[in-house]
């Protein structure tokens, strides 16, 4: 009988339908798998695609600004009197004119809290500038802008002989002025936080002041230190001035630790503020790594106000 069947040619034409028929349910099988896996959400999309940038700006740059924990008073109208701050120079800096807050800063005395915000942030920029330049200082005077190392000659850097809106040379006020004197331990704090203080437009921090942005942190540091303000606050104060001063280079770092599940107001200032983030250098290799962002144009930002 099994002879019979495998000589059956009807026996071999049922064997082959049967055979065609799994091929057949396998193809199908195979193509349903492969339907299926293409419906799910392809695991190669990054959460951080999903960032809003703007939500991230509005943490950084806060509508109402950054009060600045220092007394100014004066200081304005004297560093006019001694010559730092030539006036009409100075105002033919700012077209539109002053606000009543920048009026008394410059040549009144301001008593109420200086409320920093993108509105006033050059301005801000300027005087504390001027200030820093000024303001009897160790730093300035037996730091990195008088070593050999670096040239010996105070005079040569952008903050120094860019000073121009002054009566005579800029770098005739270097140093010179005793408006705030700094007692040893206040004086130790700046030392200590101006080395850990870096901007985006330098490789350099606090500590040497070369361009605009290093001499006015270094002031408003001063200032900070004269007014009995803590170490901690100190760095909060300098990140938040920082980031008006160079707003996307902080949105952009912003968007960075984000991608990393941290949020702005839960970083460490002093983290942020160092050298690995807040440097040029840093801040373009850490711009590099931010996967929600497009690739950044080659250059850096340079230090002008």
């Amino acid at each position: 009988m099994k002879k019979k069947k495998l000589n059956d040619p009807r026996f071999w034409q049922k064997t082959a339908l049967v055979l065609f028929a799994i091929i057949i349910l396998i193809q199908v099988f195979d193509i349903k798998i492969t339907l299926r896996r293409s419906l799910k959400p392809s695991p190669s999309l990054p959460a951080a695609a999903k960032i809003d940038t703007s939500v991230l700006a509005a943490a950084v740059l806060p509508e109402k600004g950054v009060e600045l924990p220092i007394i100014w008073q004066d200081l304005g109208k004297k560093m006019i009197s001694d010559g730092v701050i030539d006036e009409q120079k100075f105002r033919a800096l700012f077209d539109s004119g002053l606000s009543n807050a920048e009026e008394k800063m410059l040549s009144g005395t301001m008593n109420e809290p200086i409320v920093m915000n993108q509105a006033n942030s050059r301005f801000i920029l300027d005087v504390l500038w001027a200030f820093g330049l000024a303001n009897k200082n160790k730093i300035l005077e037996n730091g990195e802008m008088t070593d050999k190392k670096y040239g010996g000659d105070a005079s040569k850097f952008a903050s120094t002989g860019g000073w121009s809106i002054s009566k005579g040379a800029g770098f005739d006020h270097y140093s010179k002025h005793a408006y705030v004197t700094l007692t040893n331990e206040q004086q130790a704090l700046v030392d200590e936080v101006s080395k850990n203080i870096y901007r985006p437009c330098c490789g350099n921090s606090t500590h040497f002041p070369d361009c605009n942005h290093g001499m006015a942190m270094l002031g408003l540091l001063e200032l900070m230190a004269a007014t009995g303000i803590g170490e901690e606050e100190m760095y909060q104060v300098a990140l938040q001035v920082n980031a008006f001063w160079f707003p996307q280079t902080y949105i952009d770092l912003a968007t960075y630790f984000k991608e990393q599940g941290k949020d702005w107001d839960q970083l460490d200032p002093k983290e942020v503020l160092g050298s690995q983030y807040s440097s040029a250098q840093g801040y373009q290799q850490t711009r590099q790594n931010i996967k929600s962002l497009p690739k950044p144009q080659s250059g850096g930002g340079g230090c002008g106000a």
